[in-house]
């Protein structure tokens, strides 16, 4: 649509690259932005603006998707922020992918920010969830054995022409064999740019960590879809309060995701030392300690129920750049 900016850095070695490209980017669009007499804001929905009211942007790809999909894409006014971590093997990849599939919950918890749709509370931390979910071939992804496994999947879906090829597979977490990449597409469009880096750093030990399991033959865990997917909805449901399956630890229990997610960079610590990204590392436990953009813009509603002040703030946390 062309009310939505697109940006991407390019190929970043470290967390500390990424947070300059990032600084970088929102500056020179927030900068355009101010000459229109607009501003920007980053969030999983915009809370009050309504799809019927958005132009689609003149690409054919674009045209082409809306013919196909109707209702289904002309209604996705979302956004959120996708995670590139390059694997040195198709099969590694995939494995990494399965191994990640418990992550799904803490990863969209620490970046909601979509609680409101067409001007209304939705009670839900990540309405973004809700409404991509009615895009086909979204969601978590099915547990691949190997890298065959899933070219022969995706391959017959192009093969018989129901898909152009495989980036019109949208899961939440997907291989992406042309840039030789995982692609974590789980998360919001997260406000603050040091909240982007904290996850992104997150990201990349997490990825390191089960790609030397891999490596030392270790078998990595994997759950079935059902389960992640039930934890997600209650990441998308609760934010940072949801009460998620403890999949990991043997116990068939519930526990809060920010239990989970302070075990998880325990676990990663390591590895993010080892990648010079444990200060940014650190930014997680900001978040956990703050609170999720869409607890900030929930409190700021409940304040005088004025959706402008939500949009206010949004754009006030995606243009706080002097970091």
């Amino acid at each position: 649509m062309q009310s939505v900016i697109e940006i991407a850095t390019p190929v970043c070695h470290t967390a500390n690259d990424i947070h300059r490209e990032l600084l970088q980017l929102r500056r020179y669009v927030c900068g355009v932005a101010r000459t229109k007499g607009l501003r920007v804001g980053s969030a999983g929905t915009h809370p009050f603006s309504l799809f019927e009211r958005q132009r689609i942007t003149a690409k054919d790809r674009y045209r082409e998707l809306v013919d196909r999909l109707q209702y289904v894409a002309r209604r996705e006014l979302i956004f959120g922020m996708h995670v590139h971590v390059a694997v040195d093997d198709p099969d590694k990849a995939i494995h990494v992918v399965n191994g990640l599939l418990s992550q799904l919950a803490p990863l969209l918890a620490l970046s909601c920010s979509s609680p409101f749709w067409r001007g209304e509370p939705t009670g839900l931390a990540s309405s973004r969830q809700m409404v991509f979910s009615a895009f086909p071939r979204s969601g978590p992804p099915p547990r691949f054995r190997d890298y065959a496994d899933y070219a022969e999947v995706v391959g017959e879906l192009e093969r018989t022409g129901c898909i152009a090829d495989y980036t019109h597979v949208w899961w939440d977490i997907r291989p992406h064999p042309r840039l030789g990449t995982i692609e974590i597409r789980i998360c919001d469009a997260v406000t603050r740019v040091e909240d982007a880096v904290a996850i992104a750093a997150y990201c990349q030990a997490c990825v390191k960590l089960l790609s030397e399991r891999y490596d030392e033959g270790e078998e990595i865990p994997s759950y079935h879809r059902i389960l992640t997917a039930e934890n997600k909805w209650l990441a998308a449901r609760y934010g940072l309060e949801a009460p998620v399956m403890d999949l990991g630890s043997g116990r068939r229990n519930r526990i809060p995701v920010a239990q989970l997610i302070r075990r998880t960079i325990r676990e990663i610590a390591p590895h993010a030392r080892e990648l010079g990204s444990d200060r940014e590392l650190e930014g997680i436990h900001t978040i956990l300690d703050r609170g999720s953009s869409a607890e900030r813009q929930l409190r700021v509603w409940n304040a005088n129920r004025d959706i402008r002040e939500v949009v206010a703030e949004i754009a006030d946390a995606t243009e706080a750049l002097d970091a």
